[in-house]
């Protein structure tokens, strides 16, 4: 690949659809958040897991979905050379080539939005209705599916096999651990996302700025240029799209959140978050999937200290408690504004660390360096006695 585009050049026709997608968030939300109260879909206080001192609108996520496409709509009317795209989806269809569909924007636009529908929806039955974790977690792996059907996904074990220096496998078997790989990515990340929603502002606050660390690898790899003059950015108009989403529900979020995204708005998240991995593992270099999980990494942290603590004491991995960094921070004696705005800080920190190692260093210096970083952290949460938590009464996860 030859560089030839700058960043200005990258982002001077398709910047716009981020703010497309923030005004409709912006606007609907209100909308949203009326009904909700109108119809009674609210999160009722408790003395453990919500202690919100009032009912608060859930449905934020419908809100943040109509933003999330709203900005895709644009991108696909954009898109460069969007009449041909849209003529060889409506020819490859017509004829039955299924094989040349996953190559064609467009086709993979459509896979994104139906499966980010699909997600928001399984959300939103749990806010709604309390469904089983197994139904949400088949709801996840059904969007995963979609996903993979839009041709996405299929490059990631052979990312990993090339950098382990290990034989190539049968293209079957590789297509079957890309599958299981890319399913299990977007379980992680949904549950990820939706367990860091325990306080107003946190979830969305954080995810966005890990949407805006995407933007910045998205917008450096569409700088990049292939042997026939394009550049791809469909990472770049996702990445404004989600932005432009999760910004313009944000002000209806943060202390004190007059409505919260529920799970159909944190699943949504992560889902997005899982979409944008896999779509970095199309050039087969495992430094910028490394860098999108560093940029994500705090949310993983967060969830993997839960899981640890729980193991530890004996619990349920999967019963809500009072074991997530943010929850011991709030016990420790910081207010919810202060571990809010901490959190925004750690997350840039990671957003930027992630970026630049991606940018600047090979990948076996960018792996030692992560390591290290890592190692230390957990360091610390054990020299803070972080790991072993008083146990509490269980509830469930995902509240705010």
């Amino acid at each position: 690949m030859l560089a030839m585009y700058s960043t200005f050049e990258v982002l001077q026709n398709v910047w716009w659809l981020g703010v497309v997608a923030l005004l409709v968030s912006l606007g609907t939300t209100p909308i949203i958040r009326w009904i909700a109260y109108r119809a009674k879909i609210v999160d009722q206080p408790d003395a453990l897991l919500k202690p919100h001192g009032r009912p608060v609108a859930y449905l934020g996520g419908v809100a943040m979905c109509l933003g999330l496409l709203a900005g895709l709509v644009v991108y696909a009317v954009i898109l460069p050379d969007a009449g041909r795209h849209w003529g060889d989806l409506t020819r490859d269809l017509s004829a039955g080539r299924l094989g040349r569909l996953v190559a064609n924007p467009v086709w993979q636009l459509l896979a994104i939005a139906v499966a980010s529908v699909l997600i928001m929806i399984v959300g939103l039955l749990d806010d709604l209705l309390e469904i089983r974790p197994r139904q949400k977690v088949l709801g996840q792996v059904t969007a995963a599916s979609i996903l993979l059907l839009g041709g996405m996904g299929h490059g990631m074990a052979g990312m990993f096999f090339r950098h382990l220096h290990i034989p190539f496998l049968p293209n079957w078997a590789m297509l079957l651990l890309s599958t299981g790989l890319c399913m299990t990515m977007v379980i992680i990340t949904c549950n990820a996302t939706n367990l860091l929603d325990g306080l107003d502002g946190l979830c969305g606050g954080v995810t966005g700025i890990v949407t805006l660390g995407f933007l910045a690898l998205a917008v450096f790899l569409a700088t990049y240029a292939h042997f026939d003059g394009t550049t791809d950015t469909l990472r770049v108009g996702l990445a404004l799209a989600m932005a432009g989403a999760v910004l313009g529900f944000l002000p209806y979020n943060v202390p004190p959140a007059s409505i919260f995204m529920g799970d159909a708005g944190s699943m949504l998240l992560g889902f997005f978050v899982a979409v944008m991995m896999a779509l970095f593992c199309r050039e087969g270099h495992a430094r910028f999937f490394i860098a999108a999980c560093v940029v994500f990494a705090l949310p993983i942290l967060d969830t993997a200290l839960a899981v640890v603590r729980r193991l530890l004491a004996g619990e349920n991995i999967f019963a809500g408690d009072r074991s997530h960094l943010y929850d011991q921070l709030v016990d420790r004696g910081m207010t919810v504004k202060q571990v809010v705005v901490l959190f925004y800080i750690l997350a840039a920190g990671a957003a930027v660390v992630g970026v630049l190692v991606a940018i600047y260093l090979r990948t076996r210096y960018a792996i030692g360096l992560y390591t290290i970083i890592f190692a230390a952290v957990w360091v610390l949460f054990y020299t803070l006695g972080m790991l072993r938590p008083e146990s509490r009464s269980s509830a469930s996860d995902g509240n705010d």
